[in-house]
């Protein structure tokens, strides 16, 4: 319900701005972007072909500017930071959090990255090339090295009288981190814990050391799943020694989860979640095309099953009329079984110890389907082609087909996954390959030895 309240916001406020460009007064544009969150722009951005949004964008009040730029895709970012000019591209950067510039810094041209760079002082600049340091979808390169720490043999009162003298937190600040002289973390202590308890109270006796620490070097996905089980609304990274390197927060959290779900949704067709929807064609296509080849490569090779069968295929003209049934049917049993199979081994919940299980019980699934639609099917071929032999045929055939995709269903991403290579980016190319193939062949071959001996 939230989800569909949010796109007929977005919808109500596209509308509302195509109908205010549409008019050429910019007065009623500026207001209304201005009056959306930065996240809110962002989207309203995406959502608008390329001279519109430079219009939109232009109205952006500067202040929001950085923060719109984390909030879009690469390509959209690539095409609004083409539109400024270095000194306002500096400017917007400058007062992001240090997990959001690393997101953004090397999208930038070189020589603004200088600048930024040079506009910085020492410790963020230290910062944030340790950040950098970190490869990509990492809990280092997602976390905010800006944390508060306190050592556990002081009391409330000098905790209380530091964080008045610091005169600000870091956003989404919920718990202090308590580390000791070697900045080892020792386990955090809540902002309510030190509002509610006596000045002379020491910190270790409020700290809590029951939150397990990120290690530096742990996934994105990993530390998404960590933050979902546990309910955190933050959690510190450390690296390998138990040093506190920073920490990582329920949005860039909200980030991931959402990216992940973008990834596994576009991915499946062959698409980059990054893609403006708006690019020219010209640049869409180079993107598509790769996918589209190899597609074609492995129609070949259904066609090739189809062409060993020409002769039966001449002679009952039915064939030509009922075998994309069966491959049809295959391709969507198979795509089920992938769905759950991407869903469950993105959030680990699939392994070595037991996919077995999981396949057992997919083959039981698909043999039932297969008996009942068969037979369902059977009848129907029976009443059309008058022929018993046929409708036994195809019913057979897609009871194959049917087990065959429950196999492959669980079997292709599981080994695309140990392999190496993404199962939700090619495990529908290879999963729809086999089920064509084995759909022709059973139907035909069946048919070439039942009805044509």
């Amino acid at each position: 319900m939230a989800e569909a309240d949010r796109h007929d916001k977005t919808s109500h406020q596209l509308r509302l701005l195509s109908d205010a460009l549409e008019t050429g007064r910019l007065g009623p544009v500026k207001r209304l972007v201005n009056t959306l969150s930065p996240a809110e722009i962002g989207n309203l951005l995406e959502s608008l072909p390329l001279g519109k949004r430079i219009v939109v964008w232009g109205l952006v009040d500067p202040d929001d500017d950085g923060e719109v730029l984390v909030h879009v895709g690469d390509e959209v970012r690539e095409s609004l930071i083409a539109e400024m000019d270095p000194d306002e591209i500096v400017a917007a950067v400058e007062d992001l959090d240090i997990d959001d510039l690393a997101d953004l810094v090397e999208d930038l041209p070189a020589t603004v990255i200088d600048e930024v760079l040079k506009s910085m002082d020492r410790e963020n600049r230290d910062r944030l090339e340790q950040v950098l340091s970190y490869p990509e979808d990492t809990a280092g390169r997602l976390m905010n090295p800006d944390v508060v720490t306190v050592r556990a043999d002081t009391t409330v009162d000098v905790v209380l009288r530091y964080l008045r003298l610091r005169g600000e937190l870091p956003e989404h600040t919920d718990y202090l981190y308590v580390v000791n002289r070697r900045h080892q973390y020792l386990g955090r202590i809540g902002l309510a814990q030190l509002l509610t308890h006596d000045a002379g109270t020491p910190i270790n006796q409020l700290l809590d050391d029951e939150q397990a620490a990120i290690g530096v070097e742990e996934s994105d996905s990993e530390v998404a799943r960590q933050f979902s089980d546990r309910d955190w609304l933050s959690a510190p990274v450390v690296d390998d020694n138990h040093i506190l390197l920073g920490r990582i927060t329920i949005d860039d959290v909200v980030d991931i989860i959402r990216e992940q779900a973008e990834h596994q949704a576009l991915s499946a067709a062959g698409l980059d979640e990054d893609e403006d929807l708006f690019s020219p064609a010209k640049r869409a296509f180079r993107g598509r095309l790769l996918w589209l080849a190899v597609n074609l490569a492995t129609a070949f090779i259904a066609a090739g099953v189809i062409g060993r069968f020409e002769d039966s295929i001449e002679q009952i003209v039915a064939l030509a009329i009922l075998m994309p049934i069966v491959a049809g049917m295959g391709g969507n049993a198979g795509t089920q079984v992938l769905a759950l199979m991407i869903r469950g081994l993105a959030l680990g919940q699939i392994g070595s110890s037991n996919f077995r299980v999981l396949l057992r019980k997919e083959i039981g699934v698909a043999l039932i389907n297969g008996v009942l639609l068969g037979s369902g099917l059977g009848l129907i071929v029976l009443a059309w082609f008058h022929s018993p032999m046929l409708s036994l045929v195809i019913g057979t055939a897609l009871t194959i087909n049917l087990l065959t995709a429950a196999t492959a269903g669980v079997l292709v991403p599981l080994t695309l996954k140990r392999r190496g290579f993404d199962p939700a980016l090619a495990g529908g190319v290879l999963l729809t390959t086999i089920t064509d193939v084995m759909g022709f062949l059973s139907f035909l071959g069946l048919a070439t030895l039942v009805l044509l001996r």
